[in-house]
């Protein structure tokens, strides 16, 4: 009886029932709930955001600078360096918020008051995450009139603060492997101690960040260390095709041999794949596919996913623990609905039986694990949830968010601010408030209502489509960043030189757009550029990568939009092949999407699918509407 009985728990745990047992009979009550209108949906948007502020409010007014809040006691607590933690991580929501005047004054105090020149020993992984790409996405908000959002007086500061902040770190990937160690100090580098163990998420998890910052400064260095790291986890790999949780970044021997979708794992696989979306580097998906396909080979017990040992695929852990719950939303970007659809409701159905998830619940017991009792503030269900909505506006996930709303209003508020959970079983508060509360959880949760009550956001209405970082991040995928391949279109770009041509100007004054004052100059012809740096000699003879003066390119082809005066004047001669898909009225100006050739390709190149598995295909990539998503369609 125990088997079936197991069974029959886990199945109608998943469809929301209750279970009653009398001796050996089975009695199964299913709950219902009215489903979330368009209105509620709107209250219910509302009511996400006043949380957002009830809690950044809190922690301005009890911690600020310091980097956290302690919510119950209503004091601050520096958790990673003691700079501002969490007001950096909450800067792109606020602008979500379309919150201008504290926007603009975070993005100000940030500006004047922010250095890295401390010696703090930090998170390499935590650092880049919260600190960096919080840092990056405010920047390319802030720096931008497309978005709505740009600040008048803003003047590249929170780029500059970004690369100083990265520089610091790069001493930690100076090792055999390329695999980073796990802290950096600040001020002196990686400490003669330092542990030579770290996670594959803390090792893999680094591209967005450092090859966004590569695009923005034409500095290939920051991309080329972190795509390093990532290789040199994957040629590590088992005969299977699965890693593991910890590794030596000496030796590159695996100190931990336990395989799974979660801790310690978790957003190596989900880098993979955005870094393909965000920069159309094909080695990417290449890998992406391989371990995808492993991983829902070895570690998929439909519905619910374990952690096994990376060479025999042998059972270790019947264990689902909280971090594998951001797994559905990225099958959702790698079009693999179905099984998406299935986990979800299997990591659902632990949230209504205790209120949250606990960190770990083990599958053979039914029970949540013993030392892993507590909920700390996590989004990785309400991250899914969002993205199953948007993939299939289903209102099973409205109302799973109304759940998940109800349960941190009435078991994690507290005095100034949200609290952990310390037991899920006894809703027990802690006095801790993680930056990611709101730079993620608050975020997903406003835009899974905000979506149903009709978008009106910088993700759904602007003017470029976004990947989120792992800390919820907006990072646009303009074609400054996402064209890889119009790299030499930029003033400075890297260039191959055999498409060279060597230009000598006779004046000192300079008669191209290419050319400069200076004697020589390198014209980059054509999009063969690459982001390697090689420092051109006097010599005439050129060989390797060298930095070209290219033509820059105009406003709009930067950011992937054109000016008209008007919508009708240039848009009446139009044939109806030749009308744009998209205009969007900006005061007395219209931002049409420009899709010349050459960008039509790329975003073709871009495009994942949404209607059939990324792994589908094998080796070949996928051409499918993953821009339906982010456009919202």
């Amino acid at each position: 009886m125990e088997a079936p009985k197991r069974m029959v728990q886990i199945w109608m745990l998943i469809l929301g029932a209750v279970i009653i047992y009398s001796d050996d009979h089975i009695f199964v009550r299913r709950t219902f709930s009215e489903s979330v209108t368009a209105e509620e949906a709107k209250q219910l948007r509302d009511e996400v955001r006043e949380m957002f502020y009830y809690a950044f409010d809190g922690y301005m007014e009890h911690a600020f600078p310091r980097d956290e809040l302690k919510p119950l006691s209503c004091e601050g607590e520096d958790t990673l360096g003691g700079y501002a933690l969490t007001l950096i991580d909450s800067l792109d929501t606020l602008a979500l918020f379309g919150d201008r005047e504290r926007f603009t004054d975070s993005v100000e105090w940030i500006g004047k008051n922010l250095r890295f020149d401390i010696n703090k020993t930090v998170s390499v992984f935590e650092t880049t995450i919260r600190i960096l790409g919080g840092l990056l996405s405010a920047h390319l908000i802030a720096s931008d009139y497309n978005t709505g959002m740009r600040v008048p007086s803003y003047d590249g500061e929170l780029l500059d603060l970004a690369e100083d902040l990265a520089r610091r770190v790069l001493p930690a990937f100076d090792t055999p492997t390329g695999i980073p160690f796990g802290s950096v100090n600040l001020v002196h580098g990686v400490d003669e101690n330092e542990s030579k163990i770290t996670s594959t998420a803390g090792g893999g998890t680094l591209t967005l960040e450092f090859g966004v910052l590569s695009r923005l400064t034409n500095d290939p260095i920051f991309e080329q260390v972190t795509k390093n790291a990532v290789m040199g986890i994957w040629a590590r790999r088992s005969k299977i095709n699965l890693v593991g949780a910890h590794i030596d970044v000496f030796s590159g021997e695996w100190t931990q041999k336990d395989a799974g979708i979660g801790t310690s794992i978790d957003s190596y696989y989900e880098y993979l794949l955005k870094a393909y979306l965000l920069f159309g580097d094909e080695e990417y998906i290449f890998i992406f596919q391989e371990a995808y396909r492993a991983a829902m080979h070895y570690l998929y017990n439909d519905p619910w996913y374990v952690e096994v040992n990376m060479n025999s695929a042998a059972l270790v852990w019947p264990l689902f623990n909280s971090l594998q719950a951001f797994w559905p939303g990225l099958q959702v970007l790698a079009g693999d609905i179905e099984p998406a659809i299935r986990t979800h409701a299997a990591f659902f159905s632990v949230w209504k039986r205790y209120g949250f998830t606990p960190e770990g619940f083990n599958l053979a017991t039914l029970s949540v694990q013993r030392g892993q009792k507590s909920y700390p503030l996590r989004p990785e269900l309400i991250e899914s949830t969002y993205w199953l909505y948007k993939a299939t506006r289903d209102p099973r996930y409205l109302d799973a968010g109304r759940d998940m709303l109800a349960s941190l209003q009435y078991g994690a508020r507290c005095t100034c601010g949200y609290c952990h959970i310390s037991d899920v079983e006894f809703h027990t508060q802690e006095d801790h408030m993680e930056s990611f509360f709101l730079a993620e959880t608050v975020k997903y949760l406003w835009l899974l209502f905000d979506l149903a009550a009709g978008p009106d956001n910088l993700i759904e209405n602007g003017p470029y489509k976004y990947i989120f970082s792992t800390e919820g991040h907006l990072l646009p995928m303009t074609p400054q960043i996402s064209l890889v391949r119009e790299h030499c279109l930029y003033f400075g770009a890297y260039c191959r030189s055999s498409n060279l041509r060597l230009e000598t100007n006779i004046s000192g004054i300079a008669k191209k757009p290419g050319e400069t004052n200076h004697s020589k100059t390198y014209s980059c012809p054509g999009p063969t550029c690459s982001l390697s740096r090689f420092t051109p000699q006097n010599s005439p003879t050129i060989s390797g990568l060298v930095k070209g003066y290219c033509p820059g390119l105009t406003h709009g082809q930067r950011f992937g939009i054109k000016y008209a005066a008007s919508a009708d004047a240039n848009l009446q001669d139009e044939s109806p092949t030749q009308r744009p898909a998209d205009v969007v009225q900006s005061h007395s100006l219209v931002l049409v999407s420009n899709h010349n050739a050459d960008q039509v390709d790329h975003e073709k190149d871009q495009e994942s699918s949404v209607d059939g598995s990324v792994v589908a295909q094998g080796e070949e990539r996928q051409q499918g509407k993953l821009i339906e998503l982010f456009e919202g369609r």
